[in-house]
């Protein structure tokens, strides 16, 4: 049977270990690894979602910046362009916008030959090998241009309306026939239209009504086709540009075509003019820029082409105006605009090598996180595991040992008070231990008298005299009152120890005590004496209680004390001051006396012996149930050691003290402290009847 519950044990103990180890997904670092993980990942997770969008919403910003300020380079220098047959003197052109824009302009040839460039000496550095713009008058760059100084586009037409070429008029002619425009606004105004005089890129002005509605003009005598008459040397470029056109179409084996003054073609739309019945002169097409004067110039107007013939036509026009005006413009260059510091417009993609980039930020930071979360949850959970195991430990019954305490934190109090309460339950344990070997010792006692007066009895070497029987009834009330103690202490543990409390007069009380003990006190030898006022206090107690606590007292001390000796029982009452106790005097008044008690004041009971006295040592555990100074437990000695244990659970009943003060070898004395008559009840758990 003893090997089977071997092989149980050990068939336990593995079932111990694993129930020690939790799973990780349920221990506490565990569960600090995942919170610390998910926060962090959160945390990473927002911080670049909020920096992607702060980032790009102020690399856009600045992006949409940067271009307004590149098309606005880009129209200048294209305007420069149109205007000039070369970039010679372009290079102030180029510093005043580097200085405007605070960016670096630069320009070269197709070649990559330099023609200005506004970072010069030292702060110049290598150009990027892909240009910001190509800035060419015959071909421009919609996207750009549409950003302009005006903010208007170029429409279908890529051709500068800036680049006129041939088509510009002279100084004579612009003069004459701006005062003819001035003529017809004044006659405008007269008939109460508003309009002024535009003058485009070419050098012709024209009239441009005030308002949504320019066909009003139409129902006055003034005669604004007049200005749409060419001039010699408009005649002569269109002409040149009609025949450049012609051939062509030669060229493609379709007929010529004939050039009107807007640069369409096919027959205009005759309109009326008033004042002048019968007559039709052919309706003025708009410029396609209606811009201020240096912005405007004839250009091609695009009407809507149905045919082959007129797509034809179109790619001819564009073809002839190019070659016309290519020797008036200045040949295409490569435009390259950044910052000072050479590089060029701030970009932001999530290319690939970003997203790893980004990737590896927030892993690394996932990383140190989880890294810094497993080495806290290890410091953290260590300190858990031992206690863990030394409560399992003491559970299975081995010996309580303490765990080490790491530092003044939650965890290293908790380990503290684990330690405390291991080294308390040892303590306990001992005692346990300790009571259980005494009350076998003192019930073993009696037991083995009685039993060998009945056996000596029984085999007749005794006769069962009244001797005999004496003997034998007071083995057995020493037994019955080893229970009783035993009994009564078990009461006061439960809080069952059942009081009835009256008004007691102390004096009397003492006087009770010392007759009952007055006998063995002359037998031993010793004086028994009571100190007290007449009237004594009075005080609400048990009085049986209360004698068998003082007489526990004067039994010990009438046993401890030597032939000769004195025991001295003594009352007073102690002032609620903190001063000291109240003791009335002998010639104190009898209401004096009285008002102490009814002032709730505390009661003391003395009990003094001249005896051998208790070492320091020892005093400390005079109240501890079954302990003697003398480790023999000889009745001759001593008693069973409940008798002060008994005490101080009384006077604990009784919402009162005990304590006990000694000098060896000159005697001890013993303080019962109870509240007078109207002081604090017994306290919670204990039983008052009434």
């Amino acid at each position: 049977m003893l090997r089977a519950r071997g092989r149980g044990a050990r068939q336990q103990e593995p079932e111990r270990v694993h129930r020690a180890r939790l799973p990780l997904r349920r221990s506490l670092l565990g569960r600090l690894l995942a919170v610390s993980a998910l926060v962090a990942a959160c945390s990473v997770a927002a911080t670049a979602w909020i920096a992607v969008q702060t980032t790009s919403g102020a690399i856009k910003q600045e992006q949409g910046q940067n271009l307004t300020a590149d098309a606005r380079i880009y129209d200048t220098l294209l305007e420069y362009a149109a205007r000039n047959p070369t970039w010679d003197g372009v290079g102030a052109t180029v510093r005043k916008l580097a200085r405007e824009s605070g960016r670096r302009v630069a320009l070269t040839t197709q070649g990559r030959q330099p023609l200005a460039d506004s970072a010069t000496g030292e702060t110049a550095r290598a150009l990027p090998p892909q240009a910001s713009a190509v800035v060419d008058p015959l071909s421009v760059n919609t996207v750009l241009a549409a950003r302009g100084a005006d903010g208007q586009g170029t429409g279908a037409d890529r051709i500068d309306p800036r680049a006129v070429g041939p088509f510009r008029l002279s100084a004579a002619d612009s003069r004459a026939l701006r005062r003819t425009a001035d003529d017809k606004v004044a006659c405008l105004s007269r008939a109460g239209i508003a309009s002024d005089v535009v003058v485009g890129a070419s050098g012709r002005p024209r009239v441009q009504i005030v308002g949504n509605d320019p066909e009003r003009a139409l129902g006055t005598r003034c005669d604004l086709a007049a200005l749409d008459a060419p001039t010699r040397s408009e005649r002569k470029a269109l002409d040149a540009l009609t025949e450049l056109a012609d051939a062509c179409l030669k060229r493609q084996g379709r007929e010529g075509v004939t050039l009107n003054n807007d640069l369409s073609w096919g027959d205009p739309a005759p309109v009326a003019v008033p004042g002048e019945p019968g007559a039709l002169v052919p309706r003025p097409v708009p410029a396609p820029r209606d811009a201020p004067a240096e912005q405007a110039a004839p250009s091609v107007e695009m009407p809507e082409l149905t045919g082959e013939r007129d797509r034809a036509i179109a790619s001819c026009v564009g073809t002839a105006r190019s070659e016309q005006l290519s020797s008036y413009v200045a040949s295409p260059a490569l435009l390259f605009i950044g910052d000072e510091g050479g590089a060029t417009l701030p970009g932001f993609d999530l290319s690939p090598a970003n997203t790893a980039r980004i990737a590896g930020a927030a892993a690394l930071v996932l990383a140190l996180t989880v890294g810094a979360s497993v080495f806290a949850g290890a410091r953290l959970v260590r300190p858990l595991h031992a206690l863990t195991g030394a409560a399992q430990r003491m559970r299975d019954g081995e010996q309580p040992a303490s765990v080490p305490v790491s530092g003044d934190d939650e965890v290293g109090r908790l380990a503290a008070a684990f330690n405390d309460m291991s080294a308390h339950r040892a303590r306990l344990e001992e005692q346990r231990k300790a009571m259980v070997s005494d009350v076998a010792h003192e019930l073993r006692t009696p037991l083995s008298n009685i039993r060998g007066w009945l056996e000596a009895a029984q085999d007749g070497l005794a006769d069962p005299d009244p001797a005999f029987v004496s003997s034998l009834l007071e083995e057995a009330v020493l037994l019955q009152h080893i229970i009783d103690d035993l009994q009564d202490l078990a009461a006061a543990d439960a809080g069952a120890l059942r009081l009835h409390p009256e008004s007691v007069e102390v004096r009397e009380l003492l006087g009770q005590v010392a007759g009952a003990h007055q006998a063995r006190a002359e037998n031993a030898g010793v004086t028994l004496a009571v100190t007290a006022p007449a009237p004594g206090p009075a005080l609400s107690a048990d009085p049986v209680r209360l004698r068998q606590a003082v007489g526990n007292l004067v039994s010990n001390a009438v046993r401890h004390t030597p032939e000769g000796g004195r025991v001295t029982l003594r009352a007073y009452v102690a002032g609620r001051d903190a001063s000291g106790p109240y003791a009335p005097g002998p010639n104190a008044s009898e209401e004096g006396r009285g008002t102490a008690v009814a002032d709730g004041g505390t009661v003391v009971i003395e009990v003094t012996d001249t005896g051998s006295g208790i070492p320091a040592d020892d005093l400390p555990h005079v109240f501890d149930r079954f302990w003697r100074a003398e480790k023999s437990r000889s009745r001759r000695t001593g008693g069973s050691g409940l008798g002060l244990a008994i005490v101080r659970k009384l006077v604990e009943a009784h919402g009162g003290t005990v304590e006990a003060t000694s000098t060896e070898g000159e005697g001890s004395t013993f303080a019962l402290r109870l509240p007078g008559a109207g002081g604090r009840p017994a306290p919670d758990g204990m039983t008052t009847a009434f």
